[in-house]
This record gives C-alpha cells, sequence and structure tokens, in this order.
C-alpha cells in the first residue's frame, strides 16, 4: 500500500525530491555508460571520471531507493510470508514486532555507517579527489530517510490510518 497519500506536506515534499534525484541519477548513470562505451568502441578513449561518478550514483540511487520503497510501501514484509503460517490472532503482534525490529535495524545501519563515512572522510577518489567518506554516506543518509518514512508509516498502521493496520486480513479474505 502507498503510504504517500496520507504524509504531511514536508514527507511529501522529501519523498518527491528522493523521486526527482532516483529519476535523474538512473537517466545520468545511463547516459554516462552508454557515451562512456560509445567513445571507448569507436573513438578508442573513455573518461577517466565516469567510473567513479558511476559507482557515487549507483551508491545513492541504490540507498535513497530504499526510502522511496519505504514511502511507497514496496518492500516485501516477512509479514506477507508469514500470513501463511501464523493464526490470524499472532499476525498484528508479528507485524508490530516485525516493524520494531526493522527500526533496530535501520539504527544499526545509520550508525555504523556514519562510522566508516567519517572515518573515509580525509581519503579521496583516485580522479574527481571527491571524499571516499561521501560515498560512503549513501548508506547512513539513505537509512536515515527510510527510517522517517518506516516510523511515520508505523504510525499509521497503528493508528488503522489505512483502513486495516497490516496483518488484519485473513487469508480467506483475499480469496
Amino acid at each position: 500500500m502507498d503510504y504517500r497519500e496520507m504524509y504531511p506536506g514536508a514527507l511529501k515534499f522529501i519523498s518527491g525530491l528522493i523521486d526527482l534525484f532516483l529519476v535523474l541519477g538512473g537517466l545520468a548513470i545511463v547516459g554516462i555508460v552508454f557515451v562512456n562505451a560509445t567513445l571507448r568502441g569507436f573513438a578508442g578513449f573513455d573518461f577517466a571520471w565516469s567510473l567513479e561518478v558511476v559507482a557515487f550514483l549507483l551508491l545513492w540511487v541504490t540507498f535513497l531507493g530504499s526510502a522511496a520503497a519505504m514511502a511507497r510501501g514496496a518492500h516485501m514484509r516477512v509479514t506477507e510470508i508469514a500470513a501463511n503460517v501464523v493464526p490470524a490472532s499472532l499476525r498484528r503482534p508479528l507485524a508490530i514486532l516485525i516493524d520494531f525490529l526493522v527500526l533496530a535495524l535501520l539504527g544499526s545501519l545509520i550508525y555504523h555507517g556514519f562510522s566508516i563515512s567519517f572515518l573515509t572522510w580525509a581519503q579521496t577518489t583516485t580522479v574527481l579527489y571527491l571524499p571516499v567518506g561521501l560515498l560512503y554516506a549513501a548508506m547512513p543518509v539513505g537509512m536515515a530517510l527510510t527510517l522517517l518514512f518506516h516510523v511515520y508509516n508505523m504510525f499509521i498502521d497503528l493508528s488503522g490510518g489505512v483502513g486495516a493496520p497490516p496483518f488484519d486480513e485473513t487469508l480467506e479474505a483475499r480469496g
């Protein structure tokens, strides 16, 4: 279920910015790789900076894509698998437990990601001399945005704002 319709204006704006970056970043990756491969094949040379730029973009698009998927409710949930084996009375408590485990995992990824980013900030890449920490910062920034959306999605689910909280539908209702 897409949660974005129920977000306040600020979260909708952040989600829109992420989507814009994903589109532009994806187009840039495709364009740079295509031009570089074409130059290498036909002209016998390529842009030295292209590998670094594409690597940066791929990491940032990947981790910001996680936040975009969370805003849309598009991440696969363990509850989807467990719905077939868990009694209906335990589905909601299981969904809540899983949500809190996801919070803990995201918190850990943010903490360790920032640690790695800070430790590598003084190192630079070989061609563009960008901080290597900027490359590693994609994970904690992306996970922090994912956490932001996850917390708000949990609030919506727990308050019943979507209609039915997660896991309340029975297998029989699905047909």
